[in-house]
């Protein structure tokens, strides 16, 4: 993985953060466990089904969200403990497809990201003020607080949301009668 530059990282992170807007991250992070449960009951039989070769399912989606909660959770925790620590990246596409989150039980993997959404969240109650500045440096994106982490984590799980809602839109006009 290569470092970005600054432009490069800002321009990653400014549609993520959009997605977030002004709301509390804390907020939308803590709605995201029932969202994620309306749209895979919303999915049905369609769960496993790509909009197109190249996109993920409802499923693979959800599966994603799991990692990178349990990747977030780590790094979060290496920012509030260690001295500007390095924050690895990780191929999202290698672990989707490496971990087949196609075949995933959906319940299993809503429960896996449950627990650690709670974990973080509450991580992020405890943490005084002056220690959400704390900075890690990511391997591609460079410098980044536990603040700008925090709120990129709320802006990520409502983009991947919209591709959920998205992606069955699209496979749903796909099953309408002409």
């Amino acid at each position: 993985m290569t470092r970005m530059s600054p432009e490069e990282a800002d321009a990653y992170r400014k549609p993520v953060l959009d997605a977030l807007g002004a709301d509390d991250p804390f907020e939308v992070q803590e709605a995201e466990f029932e969202a994620w449960q309306r749209t895979i009951e919303a999915a049905g039989d369609d769960l496993r089904e790509r909009p197109a070769d190249e996109e993920w399912s409802v499923v693979e989606l959800l599966g994603h969200m799991m990692d990178s909660e349990m990747v977030t959770s780590v790094r979060y925790r290496w920012v509030l403990a260690e001295d500007r620590p390095a924050l690895p990246g990780y191929d999202q596409e290698a672990w989707t497809e490496q971990f087949n989150h196609r075949s995933d039980d959906p319940e299993l993997l809503l429960t896996l990201f449950g627990a650690l959404r709670l974990a973080n969240l509450e991580l992020w109650e405890r943490t005084p003020a002056e220690d959400r500045g704390r900075v890690g440096i990511h391997a591609e994106r460079g410098p980044e607080s536990f603040d700008l982490l925090f709120r990129l984590q709320a802006g990520h799980g409502r983009v991947h949301l919209a591709q959920a809602e998205e992606a069955l839109a699209t496979i749903r006009s796909r099953q309408a009668p002409a």
